[in-house]
């Protein structure tokens, strides 16, 4: 833990310097944030939101991140020193488990609920479970956030990992809009599964919301904003 911490403060001011410079970032909160350990549920258009949502937290967070970029050379070490989670097909539970001993150790995780990147043509994925699991087991608020960005500067990346090959979204500048809610509570049996289900609805519906919040703002014009200026 000693080493994450170290490289935590010392990767932070690099990516908080890079969103500040490169990115357009517009960034609101619903509310102030609670005190101790939190979950933070972003939707996912681009591979690059991790970093620019962790920036925007603020506090040391673990990511709970696609175990195929734990193989890419470089940035798989830096996740793994890092301390992020690699989520690994058919072994959810793992991450899960591991989400929940940072939490009890009263320290954030960011987790994407959709599990994937967003669609590319727009819209959202349906939620996976896994958000809704480590809520109700861990008792920690979540915070939904919800992203919008200038989708015509995204550029898609085609890659081989492991030999298998994958494309990635990256958003290297442009306007950025984030979106992060009011903190959301939720108790009861996390092997309930229908509970499970409204719990991962819930949580998404929120995201979607803010999303669309996200994108007004980044969308309006000088003529709109005038407009609401002498409202």
């Amino acid at each position: 833990m000693v080493s994450e911490k170290l490289l935590y403060w010392a990767s932070k001011p690099v990516v908080k310097t890079y969103s500040n410079v490169m990115l357009d970032l517009d960034v609101e909160r619903r509310s102030a944030l609670p005190r101790g350990a939190k979950i933070f549920a972003p939707n996912h258009p681009t591979t690059t939101d991790p970093f620019f949502v962790a920036a925007m937290v603020g506090e040391q967070s673990f990511i709970l991140i696609n175990n195929l970029l734990f193989q890419v050379q470089v940035l798989g070490t830096y996740l793994r020193r890092a301390g992020h989670i690699p989520v690994k097909a058919g072994e959810g539970q793992q991450a899960i488990d591991r989400a929940l001993e940072y939490l009890e150790k009263g320290y954030n995780i960011i987790i994407f609920p959709e599990g994937a990147l967003s669609p590319e043509e727009g819209g959202f994925c349906k939620p996976k479970t896994g958000v809704a699991r480590i809520a109700l087991a861990s008792g920690a608020p979540v915070i939904p956030v919800g992203i919008h960005l200038d989708k015509s500067r995204v550029h898609t990346v085609r890659s081989t990992v492991k030999g298998q090959v994958e494309y990635g979204r990256w958003y290297l500048r442009g306007p950025y809009a984030m979106t992060a809610g009011a903190p959301l509570y939720f108790h009861g049996d996390p092997e309930d599964r229908e509970l499970v289900r409204s719990v991962s609805n819930t949580v998404m519906h929120h995201i979607i919301e803010l999303a669309r919040e996200s994108e007004i703002r980044l969308t309006r014009t000088p003529d709109a904003l005038g407009t609401l200026a002498s409202a």
